[in-house]
């Protein structure tokens, strides 16, 4: 990255003022991800990566806008400092926010707290999810953020169409998974939020000290659409394997643990939102596997053409989209 013209653009767009240091976080696979440095000031850089991009993708803007648009909510975001879409400054459109002080957990057992205080960093992370579901899209200024309708249908024929976009092989689990979600999902009742889609314990930054959310990162794939989404997104993550590849839960005595069950925790999300029982969410938790098997099988892509930002850890998360996709098909049962 030329770090010159960055310095530049920044100084005449802004008031942040350099000289400035760029280190690349090993996260960020879609949208890499840089700590900016000034003398006396730390912030957090966001870019779409170079290369042929798919449409809609890493979309750099629009997690710009809505973060600027949560700024003093009960949702937590970093502070938004400037947006930059001209691509002929460093490459691509990229944006600046400030870096936020805290923790941010990998492994959702939390092997680093202590028992009796895991179940309130979970609790957080449920009562956040619940605030940002009850955001005021019009207050907000994000009532457009994205198209009313039925949004599993829409989220459906989007990453249908990515998936076969970036697919380098038939999968047959895949076709299943696709095939059954087209003919078995639900009606839609009505309700559009504000949804992250891609809400996870290693996606929010906790307080250096307490459990406490201090910020909601990654809002890439966000829009409006069906609350039911991020919540079974949620789980999801949580029936993956425990450990570095999977980050989940699957096997481990939540009781032991101090964790809270996917049961209590839906029920924890339906009482602070005032909902009643939640029925068909075996769908909604098919989809989630669905979805991320098509957004890895983009990784995998990306990391063939050569465009990944890390090529390797491009190549390992391609190679999770089958086990996704047996897990979407297990799920709903076909």
């Amino acid at each position: 990255m030329n770090v010159d013209a960055l310095t530049r653009w920044l100084e005449a767009e802004t008031p942040l003022r350099g000289p400035f240091v760029l280190e690349k976080f090993a996260s960020g696979q879609s949208n890499p991800t840089y700590k900016l440095s000034s003398p006396g000031e730390t912030y957090v850089l966001r870019r779409k990566p170079e290369g042929v991009l798919l449409k809609s993708a890493h979309a750099v803007e629009r997690e710009f806008r809505v973060q600027r648009a949560l700024a003093g909510s009960a949702v937590p975001v970093p502070r938004m400092h400037a947006l930059c879409e001209d691509a002929e400054v460093i490459g691509s459109a990229f944006y600046v926010m400030d870096h936020v002080e805290g923790r941010i957990f990998f492994d959702p057992a939390l092997p680093d707290v202590p028992k009796d205080e895991r179940g309130a960093y979970f609790d957080a992370m449920i009562q956040t999810l619940a605030a940002l579901h009850d955001v005021d899209l019009q207050e907000a200024g994000l009532q457009d953020y994205g198209p009313e309708g039925h949004y599993l249908a829409r989220q459906l024929a989007r990453w249908t169409k990515q998936y076969r976009a970036s697919e380098t092989g038939t999968l047959a689990d895949m076709d299943a998974l696709i095939a059954g979600l087209e003919a078995g999902l639900p009606e839609d009742d009505g309700q559009r939020t504000l949804v992250h889609g891609d809400y996870r314990i290693d996606n929010l930054i906790f307080a250096p000290d307490a459990p406490e959310v201090a910020a909601v990162l990654d809002w890439e794939l966000s829009t409006t659409g069906h609350p039911l989404a991020d919540l079974a997104a949620l789980i999801m993550q949580w029936q993956l394997p425990p450990g570095e590849t999977g980050r989940g839960l699957a096997g481990l005595d939540r009781a032991v643990l101090g964790l809270p069950s996917d049961e209590e925790v839906v029920a924890r999300y339906c009482d602070l939102r005032g909902l009643g029982p939640i029925p068909d969410f075996n769908i909604y938790l098919a989809f989630a596997f669905f979805r991320m098997a098509a957004i890895l099988q983009g990784v995998k892509k990306r990391g063939l053409d050569g465009n990944a930002s890390n090529p390797e850890q491009a190549a390992r998360y391609g190679s999770y989209v089958p086990m996704f996709a047996a897990k979407g098909r297990a799920a709903l049962g076909v």
